[in-house]
């Protein structure tokens, strides 16, 4: 037992490690993105037959839906834990650099700082149209018409909401089950930001793929938010801008001022720290989606907004790896 949680944080803090120095290898092949094609396949040949029926069976679409989530979840299961396990067998040091590079693909600490500064850098250089194109990268919403304050609430939205999705979720799911949970994690994730929007084509299809993602994230987007209010105090103590009582604040009175149940949870937080207004009614893919508001306009929204929620996000992710460093301690010396 005491082997295995050795080898296991080892595998995990190689993982984090790597994610902190490299990100996502732009050029280098991605299981996530295999499991995103994996669900455009099986999106067109589950639903495509029943949109091209002359009258739509809600029912059918949904059977469907399940079928495909389930598929996707039991191929990403088998094959993580079969390469997990190979690794195991092969020896203490492959199992660490397998489970290392396992979790590092589902962790996105560094790509999420890369991808939203070049909206801060494109802004800061007086280049809007780049800065769109750089945001159309990380964002759902059009961005064609979005102006220079809407871009950046934009970018900082994603950070604070990716703060749980894209790293303490993951993270979370790493240090409970490895590379099995973690790509479990991942494809939930995936699937919902792939076909669980209320559109007129996912309506149904995507149903059980969304509810699925709000019961994964549920505990997850709470721990990352109370840890994003504790990164706000410290962040507090090195630089007054950000506000830690305002965070607490925001975050009791609009952490479900969102359609999801989870996303307004760090996004709360973030605007509390900031002293921002984020949220309201965007346009996707061309519709107009209402949404309610997050947070009080204390200020006007500026470029270092954005690498103020990243630095939230870094010290968010430390106070987890503390806290899950502690929890191994206490689990090893038992």
């Amino acid at each position: 037992m005491k082997e295995f949680v050795i080898l296991h944080g080892a595998g995990l803090g190689l993982g984090v490690l790597l994610d902190l120095l490299i990100g996502d290898p732009q050029k280098m092949p991605h299981p996530v993105r295999w499991i995103g094609t994996f669900i455009s396949f099986l999106e067109k040949k589950l639903l495509d037959p029943c949109l091209l029926s002359e009258n739509r069976d809600p029912k059918k679409e949904k059977r469907r839906g399940v079928l495909c989530w389930s598929v996707v979840i039991l191929t990403v299961l088998v094959l993580s834990a079969a390469v997990i396990s190979g690794a195991w067998f092969a020896g203490p040091a492959a199992f660490v650099i397998a489970e290392g590079i396992l979790s590092a693909f589902c962790l996105a600490a560094k790509s999420l700082c890369r991808e939203s500064m070049a909206v801060s850098k494109r802004l800061s250089a007086g280049d809007p149209e780049g800065a769109k194109g750089a945001l159309s990268m990380i964002v759902g919403r059009d961005t064609k018409h979005l102006n220079e304050e809407e871009m950046i609430r934009a970018a900082v939205e994603t950070v604070a909401e990716n703060t749980s999705d894209g790293v303490i979720a993951p993270l979370l799911y790493l240090a409970l089950g490895g590379p099995v949970f973690g790509f479990f994690y991942k494809a939930v994730n995936t699937m919902d930001s792939m076909i669980g929007y209320r559109s007129e084509r996912y309506r149904d299809f995507g149903t059980f793929a969304a509810r699925a993602d709000d019961v994964c994230n549920f505990f997850p987007s709470r721990i990352s938010a109370l840890c994003m209010i504790a990164a706000a105090f410290i962040c507090r103590l090195f630089s007054r801008i950000f506000d830690g009582k305002g965070a607490w604040r925001i975050f009791r009175r609009d952490r479900l001022n969102h359609l999801s149940p989870n996303s307004a949870q760090t996004e709360s937080v973030c605007a509390g720290a900031l002293g921002l207004k984020l949220g309201g009614t965007h346009s996707y893919g061309g519709v107009e989606v209402k949404k309610p508001t997050i947070g009080d306009a204390k200020k006007e929204p500026e470029t270092a907004d954005i690498r103020r929620a990243n630095t939230l996000m870094f010290v968010t992710e430390g106070i987890v790896i503390l806290l899950l460093a502690l929890l191994y301690g206490a689990v090893f010396m038992l």
